[in-house]
């Protein structure tokens, strides 16, 4: 679990709320809150929805100790009355959302929390701290996964990000289609498979590049990866073919024009007789860099910065919004910023071949279902006891497979319409 505790990431505002709708008696109002986007970030087709996992265990664990209290009482964050209420805490409400996994598009109500104004609204920034996080980056991952079009792909931005959020990343990768990540906290805790190899220091460490294979060889056999542009990169293979023979595993380009690079290293690499030899490259990569690699003979590929960043896109710009208030829609009316009111439902429509064609959401009603839809909301936790939930390798065969299902336009790189359009119907 995380070295910060769940109730930690309550936002000072929350409690601000919780105090004075124990104040004035309307904190035990039952209230549904949604989260969702108002819209994708620049240029993407689609969102995917991960962290639920981690959340679902989170809110489950989510509990204001001691210490905590009285640091909030001593720093007048909260009154008496509402200390009292935070050391009394459970979540005892309802979690419905999307699968982890699932595609989501503007307006789709990926979660919805149910339970008091008070139960609910001190969730908000746990909610919005792992759902952001994790949906940009599995979302930037699926692209890459893509782009990739069938070869590996190895995560290792953990030097790039905050300790806690590189293990998050490193799941979220995982959910969308990478084969391994480089971060050993997220293989102990997650069961994903790890994978790396030696860095520049390493080779750099010995009086020459020859010496230093010749270590990593005799410690890791010749099921290894040898990093062969510290100095001179035809060389460095070479160099590494000859202490390690043709059964080299693999070598690692880091720098350099890789579509050339790779090109002439494949080239070398057979006229070694290292046929058998992969190639993995490296070095900033993202989607964009990935695709345009698709035509070299590359075998994997190794992205940090921008997968643990979201490619540009940090966050997922997701919201969490009250809509109902004891059966009552409620709606925010700003410019540009309104919300649509009521508890929403959602269903994928498909073609009989399984293309998806529409999202269609409901608010306050159940959808006239057709053959071939698809409902997206599945219960997480029911009267605050959580559900049985699928297992990663579930959720990343659920995200392999609706991708499969969208109109090919939708896997495009470019910018362009959501890859599914989505319709809300007006509540009857």
């Amino acid at each position: 679990m995380s070295t910060l505790r769940p109730a930690l990431l309550t936002d000072h505002y929350e409690l601000t709320m919780v105090s004075a709708a124990l104040h004035d008696g309307t904190a035990d109002r039952r209230c549904v809150f949604e989260v969702f986007s108002r819209r994708l970030p620049t240029g993407r087709r689609y969102g995917v929805v991960a962290g639920t996992g981690r959340l679902i265990e989170m809110i489950r664990d989510f509990r204001f100790d001691p210490a905590e209290i009285d640091f909030l009482r001593r720093t007048g964050v909260v009154d008496d009355r509402a200390a009292q209420w935070l050391a009394d805490y459970r979540f005892t409400g309802d979690i419905d959302g999307y699968a982890e996994g699932e595609l989501f598009f503007p307006g789709s109500p990926i979660l919805t929390v149910s339970g008091t104004f008070a139960e609910c609204v001190v969730l908000e920034t746990l909610v919005l701290s792992v759902l952001n996080h994790d949906c940009a980056v599995a979302a930037a991952a699926a692209r890459m996964v893509t782009a990739a079009r069938g070869r590996a792909l190895i995560e290792m931005g953990s030097r790039r990000a905050h300790e806690e959020a590189a293990v998050a990343a490193a799941r979220a990768a995982y959910l969308a289609g990478f084969r391994f990540t480089s971060n050993l906290a997220a293989g102990q805790r997650y069961g994903i498979p790890t994978a790396g190899t030696a860095a520049h220091a390493f080779t750099l460490l010995h009086d020459d590049e020859r010496t230093a294979f010749a270590s990593q060889v005799a410690t890791l056999g010749k099921d290894t990866t040898l990093l062969v542009d510290t100095y001179d990169i035809a060389q460095g293979i070479r160099n590494a073919i000859a202490v390690a023979g043709p059964e080299l595993r693999a070598v690692r380009i880091d720098s350099g024009d890789l579509a050339v690079i790779a090109q002439q290293s494949r080239e070398l690499l057979d006229s070694l007789g290292a046929t058998e030899t992969k190639i993995i490259v490296s070095g900033d990569l993202d989607e964009y860099a990935i695709a345009a690699l698709a035509a070299e003979p590359v075998d994997m590929y190794g992205a940090g910065t921008a997968v643990v960043t979201g490619s540009g896109a940090p966050t997922a710009g997701l919201v969490y919004k009250l809509v109902e208030v004891e059966g009552r829609p409620v709606v925010k009316r700003s410019e540009h910023k309104a919300t649509i009111g009521g508890r929403k439902v959602a269903v994928r429509r498909h073609k009989p071949t399984g293309t998806a064609t529409e999202e269609v959401i409901v608010p306050q009603g159940v959808p006239d279902r057709q053959p071939n839809d698809r409902l997206l909301q599945h219960s997480y936790v029911v009267s605050g006891e959580p559900e049985t939930l699928p297992t990663l390798e579930e959720s990343r065969d659920h995200l392999r497979q609706c991708l499969i299902s969208i109109p090919w336009e939708g896997l495009k790189l470019s910018a362009g319409d959501p890859a599914v359009p989505v319709t809300v119907v007006p509540a009857s």
